[in-house]
């Protein structure tokens, strides 16, 4: 029955997965190929034709007539050029002459028409007049009567079909070929020196017996949980043009620089705000090879007589290289798929993520934007099949070993250095945070460095604050969102853990690797698939959730479920499935099981699963970007908005709110933890006691 029950449960979430993952994803895979080509003159003369003869007869004559009559020359002249050739009579003018000389021209051509081709011509010339240009006041005449297919073809004179016109573009087109070179090039540097940095600070809080090392781990990770592009737009405060250092200092108080050409924007700047945006993660990985490799290897070659730099070259770096590989193959993922900071302080540096914004928001280009997905997918996914490629192969060269670092002292010089730069990481984190929260006091950078409440205090004479649009109260919105979609979230993506680790029914891996997707895939993608296919779903208009609140909790929902799923399953491995056995014996039901001892067990892994799925819907901005509506505005936005348009003051109080709110959800968070600590022996003695009863009776 538990089985039974489960294959139900996986069948509800498979549909559930299907609709709000895979079909999003399916719905820009067909747009990429949707093309639309100019209808034939023939088919299009055949469509208009049919059209008017919906209309009776007497309004039919009346209408032409009039819409041939309100003709202007130049109108005449092509209406004429358009007869001649749907009867097959050469049109003898230059049509790239001077519209002047093609009326006159025109006119000529007509005169010297033989009587029958006259009969003929003035015969199919109110035809031609409506085809060329009275085509669209006909179809929102008979708007009604025109099924919608129809209606548009003659509407917008094009038919829509297949093709691969928008993939090939991406080949042939020159400016697809330099934000693809701006791109790799963007993902090789920042991946270099992302994983250098954090390699240093890795290496400084593992082995370098740092005195504190809680502020180094805390500036590596501190980016993860803030808004999006605040390093951006800090760095642009700082060393902008009318940045504190570069005009403040450098240029107003020394002299030494024209902040006019002496700037961060550019190429450097996108590296410098990428670099310090992806730290937490190439330092995640990092870390945690560190820290868990078998240090005694370290510590035999030392014994055999090996130098420091002897053993880091050939021990400690070749141990821990798939983990560099690994972490330089996500943030080159991280790098080529974010648009926020090359948009924000890259100005003339083009990116691809950043083409695909712009295809969309700037020139509504769906299928372009779709394809550009498309090729934006190639890198992602390659890179993601060699990360695990390169994850298997540490795996299974780690069996049987001990993990720990070596117990060996570091090198005073060595120390030294590390904790110099350590510092000066620290600092200058510090420094970008602590310029963000001075500048939403700041009324005008640059300008104006007066201290101001403006940017937090609600004034409904200003345009400014808790009223803004892109101001303080898209906060609240974010939260809102953000508090829905974390609680179903966290239960669906340990409820997803569960059937896979516990209950195995047909498809449980199936859907493990569905809730995988999103993570996999550029967050671009799932934006532009839910902004595609939720716009008349199935092609059910009535059914749309574009432009509501429902559309943005679903993304942020679905978007975020994997790391619950992937923490569910390691912490169920950890736990011995005779608790769900034994629960079954006892007569509970599949739902009684999870309810009642999977989720009690698995209480913290659901605190951290909501807490993500929560603090990422409060700073998301790839795939919420293209869903936002007048309605329902998200702060991560409204912070990338404000920083592309200079609003300093706007993006410096929203990101303050925002991680003043995430302090706060993470301290909620430990709160809650912190029982569920004290109780966790208590819940795993009752539950091993389940067992016992159950033979016992």
């Amino acid at each position: 029955m538990s089985r039974f029950s489960g294959g139900l449960a996986a069948l509800a979430i498979g549909i559930v997965f299907g609709l709000f993952i895979l079909v999003p994803i399916g719905a820009v895979l067909l747009e990429s190929v949707r093309v639309q080509r100019p209808v034939a003159p023939a088919e299009m003369r055949a469509r208009t034709v049919a059209a008017l003869d919906l209309m009776e007869a007497d309004r039919r004559a009346a209408v032409v007539t009039r819409w041939v009559q309100t003709l202007n020359p130049r109108q005449r002249m092509e209406v004429t050029a358009a007869t001649l050739a749907a009867l097959g009579l050469l049109v003898t003018w230059d049509r790239q002459a001077a519209f002047d000389e093609q009326i006159v021209a025109a006119t000529g051509a007509v005169e010297r028409l033989t009587p029958e081709q006259r009969t003929r011509f003035e015969a199919e010339f109110p035809v031609q007049t409506v085809v060329v240009h009275r085509r669209i006041p006909l179809a929102f005449q008979l708007r009604d009567r025109l099924d919608p297919a129809e209606f548009e073809a003659l509407r917008s004179g094009v038919r829509t079909g297949f093709g691969i016109d928008h993939l090939a573009a991406f080949l042939t087109e020159q400016r697809f070929q330099r934000i693809a070179r701006n791109s790799i090039l963007l993902a090789l540097v920042t991946s270099a020196l992302t994983v250098l940095i954090a390699y240093a600070l890795a290496y400084a809080v593992t082995r370098g017996d740092l005195r504190w090392p809680g502020p180094v781990r805390a500036a590596a990770l501190v980016p993860l949980v803030s808004p999006p592009v605040i390093i951006a737009f800090a760095i642009i405060l700082l060393f902008g043009r009318q940045g504190l250092i570069t005009k403040g200092l450098l240029g107003d108080m020394l002299g030494l620089v024209n902040p006019e050409q002496f700037n961060v924007y550019g190429f450097g700047g996108v590296v410098a705000a990428q670099v310090l945006s992806f730290l937490p993660h190439a330092y995640i990985v990092i870390e945690n090879v560190l820290s868990q490799h078998d240090g005694r290897l370290e510590e035999a070659a030392v014994s055999q007589g090996a130098t420091s730099s002897q053993v880091f070259r050939h021990v400690t770096l070749p141990m821990t290289m798939p983990g560099v590989t690994r972490a330089l193959l996500l943030v080159a993922i991280l790098s080529m798929t974010d648009f926020g900071n090359p948009l924000v302080i890259g100005r003339d540096y083009p990116v691809l993520a950043g083409a695909i914004y712009d295809e969309i928001l700037g020139f509504q280009n769906k299928p372009l934007a779709a394809a550009l997905c498309l090729w934006l997918m190639v890198p992602t996914i390659g890179a993601y099949w060699l990360a695990e490629r390169i994850g298997r192969r540490r795996r299974h060269a780690a069996v049987g070993g001990t993990g720990g670092p070596p117990e060996l002292l570091m090198e005073p010089a060595l120390r030294g250095a590390l904790s110099v730069f350590s510092g000066l990481v620290v600092a200058f984190v510090a420094l970008l945070y602590l310029t963000v929260v001075y500048g939403s006091f700041t009324r005008v950078w640059g300008i104006d460095f007066s201290l101001t409440l403006e940017h937090y205090l609600f004034d409904p004479s200003l345009d400014t604050g808790l009223q803004a649009e892109r101001g303080i109260p898209t906060v609240w919105t974010s939260i809102k969102i953000a508090a829905v979609a974390a609680p179903i979230g966290g239960v669906l993506s340990l409820l997803v853990a569960y059937l896979a680790e516990r209950v195995r029914p047909p498809g449980a891996e199936a859907l493990a690797f569905l809730a995988l997707l999103p993570a996999i895939l550029p967050g671009v993608i799932l934006g532009i698939g839910y902004l595609i296919f939720f716009n008349a779903p199935f092609g059910f208009v009535d059914l749309a959730i574009t432009g509501t609140a429902a559309i943005l909790i679903v993304n942020v929902l679905f978007a975020n479920l994997y790391v619950g799923v992937l923490a569910g399953r390691a912490a169920l491995q950890r736990l011995d499935a005779a608790t769900d056995e034994a629960a079954s014996v006892l007569g509970a039901t599949m739902v009684q099981s999870f309810r009642l001892v999977t989720l009690p067990m698995l209480r913290r892994t659901l605190v951290l699963s909501m807490l993500y799925v929560f603090i990422h819907g409060l700073t998301t901005l790839s795939a919420v970007i293209f869903l936002v509506s007048p309605d329902h505005k998200l702060a991560s936005v409204g912070v990338f908005l404000n920083a592309e348009a200079s609003h300093y003051g706007l993006a410096c109080s929203t990101s303050v709110v925002i991680l003043a709110t995430v302090l706060v959800a993470l301290s909620v968070g430990r709160a809650v933890d912190r029982p569920s600590r004290r109780t966790g022996v208590r819940q795993q003695l009752q539950v091993e006691a389940l067992p016992a009863a159950a033979t016992a009776r």
